[in-house]
């Protein structure tokens, strides 16, 4: 229970409002002291009026007056003359003089709490001023030790009044915690452990109802973080039994087309010049399908395998790359130019790696075919003390908005017309597998630059 929220509650309430009685004790002691000193001054002073009345008093009157007060000697100052009053024998020396006829609160508080921590006996000599103005001082001579008796017993009577006023409190704050904060706070947990337990179902889902301003900010936000994490989860089984369905269909499409690119060889070999000059677009248009269903499939598998990463020399896996796409263009207007240092090893997977910057070029590649003109792709690399990092630039016409907004997202970031969107999510994919990033450095109408940073880590050689 001490280690709940009610619990702590209850404990800091009762540690705090003793300390607020605490220090409330020490003036109420202080004032204590003061008032049973004025009432022995007062009671000494009518004890005196007994003399007024008569000028003998026997010896055990005049004991018995002073026992009655509480004191040993009266004296009363009247017009500048001093006059013992009442008398009897002091059993010791007078040990301090307090004069009470203008204290200072410092003053009466350094005086009781001396009292209250000073054992023992002692005579002491209180002076103050007579009530009803009847002289100019009253002075009487008494023992501390009732004094700091009655002291005690009063302390201990406001300790045991706090202790009661701080249990008091204490349960009444700990049932309103209870009610106003623990609860609701307990609603909220119920809530998100059922949710956890079962997303799908909607009675897991909150609905808020606390009444405390903070609380409903919280049952809101959760409210908001449920219903958007089912839509995700829904909408994520809904894309991964799509992905099942597409990767199968993908799968035989792609043995289809395979077929069907076979038979095309056999159709450019054709006589018929209206069979030979479409023959090479409908070998383009399987080669495109072929490679959408390639690309379909591989990201159907959700996860590439790790890389397996080693040394190796960049310059020869840009050329292979730079060799390919040539082939693909043939001598036409786009130009490839790869910026290496000759001995600049990276660690990577040369597989993986190639996937990659082949991608990325052969983007660039068909960006700049679809303008028509001519352009250039350059492959730059360099390395500091963290990373490599490696760039393909190109000066073709830049990304459309839509495609910077949805880069990297599968089915959604096609920068050009007819494509799926899955090489650079792929390539992104790879990249983060070896601790890297991929990232747009900048696109416009003069031309587009991608950056990979791969880490260098502690297990370069």
């Amino acid at each position: 229970m001490l280690n709940t929220l009610s619990g702590r509650f209850l404990i800091l309430t009762v540690v705090f409002v003793m300390l607020a009685e605490v220090l409330i004790f020490v003036p109420s002691v202080a004032r204590f002291r003061e008032d049973y000193l004025l009432n022995r001054l007062e009671r000494a002073q009518i004890a005196s009026l007994a003399l007024e009345a008569d000028d003998m008093l026997s010896t055990e009157l005049e004991a018995e007056l002073l026992e009655n007060a509480g004191v040993f000697n009266v004296v009363l100052q009247r017009d500048a003359v001093r006059e013992l009053r009442l008398s009897s024998k002091i059993p010791m020396p007078i040990e301090a003089t307090f004069d009470l006829r203008d204290p200072g609160a410092f003053v009466l508080i350094r005086d009781a709490m001396m009292r209250l921590f000073t054992p023992g006996n002692a005579v002491i000599r209180v002076i103050g001023a007579p009530v009803r103005e009847a002289g100019l001082l009253i002075e009487i001579t008494m023992e501390s030790g009732p004094l700091r008796m009655a002291m005690i017993d009063y302390g201990l009577r406001v300790l045991a009044l706090s202790a009661v006023i701080s249990a008091f409190t204490a349960v009444l704050l700990f049932l309103a915690v209870r009610a106003f904060l623990v609860r609701p706070i307990k609603g909220v947990v119920g809530y998100m452990q059922r949710y956890a337990a079962a997303p799908e179902d909607a009675r897991g889902i909150i609905r808020p109802s606390a009444g405390v301003a903070e609380l409903r900010e919280a049952e809101e936000a959760l409210l908001k973080l449920q219903t958007e994490l089912t839509h995700a989860l829904k909408q994520k089984e809904r894309l991964a039994q799509l992905g099942g369905a597409v990767a199968k269909v993908s799968h035989d499409l792609r043995n289809i087309l395979t077929s069907a690119q076979l038979f095309t060889d056999r159709i450019e070999e054709s006589d018929d010049p209206l069979v030979r000059r479409l023959a090479p677009k409908l070998v383009g248009s399987i080669t495109r399908a072929v490679s959408l269903c390639e690309s379909t499939l591989a990201f159907g598998r959700f996860e590439e395998p790790a890389p397996t990463l080693g040394l190796l020399r960049l310059g020869e896996l840009v050329t292979d790359v730079i060799d390919s796409e040539r082939l693909a263009v043939g001598d036409g207007a786009i130009r490839f130019e790869a910026q290496i240092p000759p001995h600049l090893m990276v660690r990577a997977d040369p597989e993986q790696l190639f996937r990659v910057v082949l991608n990325l070029v052969r983007n660039a590649r068909q960006a700049i075919a679809a303008t028509g003109g001519e352009g250039t792709i350059t492959v730059l690399a360099h390395e500091d003390d963290q990373d490599w990092w490696i760039t393909v630039r190109d000066t073709g016409p830049g990304l459309p908005q839509k495609a910077v907004e949805h880069l990297f997202t599968p089915f959604q970031g096609g920068a050009r017309k007819g494509g799926a969107g899955l090489g650079l999510a792929i390539s992104a994919e790879l990249v983060r597998g070896h601790g890297g990033v991929l990232k747009l450095a900048q696109t416009g109408s003069d031309g587009t630059e991608f950056s990979i940073r791969l880490p260098k880590g502690d297990g370069m050689a």
